[in-house]
């Protein structure tokens, strides 16, 4: 099956928000979001504009409740991160963690990601994480999925050479998905030689609350590491 225009196009589908967050939660996201956040605009970024005192620029699309980039912040604090969620529910539990942690190297960018990956500069990025995005199960719903042609165009131009990205599934048909398109775009090399080495989370590969319920559910998670050629 090749994907059509309509396929590829750039229209965001998923939630925003969900149930209103308490009152304690609403003031600290709206005190702590303008410091923290990218604003919206079309203005080109890099790593000298957002973390001028940072070794490296990292990415992470969809990070849910921040659990992976909290970690990973905690653990790297010379490395810029970039978080970019829409859903406003995750955004505010991130925003608990920046303020009780201290953390100083996340920047948020609280809309739909393609639109920072648009304004990026080419070769900026280091490392870039797609963990458990939304599978669109249904199959009319496919073409909503974040790994596509287009995003991997995306991906692969903001990617230095020799950077990382890791992708993540529970889903079998989000799985296959990867597989079909991630695995064979020219610009990407596929890291994993077996299914033993993206059946078992690295080390470094922070779990995050999505993983923990699909493993608690008894779904098996899936873990892909590709190379920017």
């Amino acid at each position: 099956m090749e994907l059509t225009k309509k396929h590829t196009g750039d229209k965001f589908y998923g939630r925003r928000k969900g149930k209103a967050l308490s009152p304690a939660m609403q003031e600290r996201f709206d005190s702590t979001l303008p410091k923290t956040s990218i604003a919206k605009g079309d203005n080109k970024l890099n790593k000298d504009i957002l973390f001028k005192d940072k070794s490296e620029l990292w990415l992470e699309i969809g990070f849910g409740g921040g659990e992976h980039l909290s970690q990973m912040a905690q653990h790297n604090p010379n490395i810029g991160l970039i978080g970019c969620e829409p859903y406003i529910n995750g955004t505010a539990k991130l925003i608990r963690d920046i303020s009780s942690l201290e953390l100083k190297n996340i920047l948020i960018y609280n809309d739909d990601a393609r639109h920072i990956m648009d304004r990026l500069e080419g070769g900026s990025i280091s490392r870039a994480f797609v963990l458990f995005g939304d599978p669109w199960r249904k199959y009319r719903h496919r073409y909503r999925r974040f790994i596509s042609p287009n995003n991997l165009d995306r991906l692969s131009r903001i990617l230095k050479s020799g950077a990382i990205l890791r992708i993540a599934t529970d889903h079998p048909i989000y799985l296959q998905w990867i597989m079909k398109w991630a695995t064979i775009h020219p610009d990407f090399d596929w890291l994993d030689n077996n299914p033993n080495d993206w059946s078992v989370r690295k080390l470094d590969w922070y779990e995050t609350r999505y993983e923990k319920k699909a493993v608690r559910e008894g779904r098996k998670p899936y873990y892909f590491t590709f190379k920017r050629k």
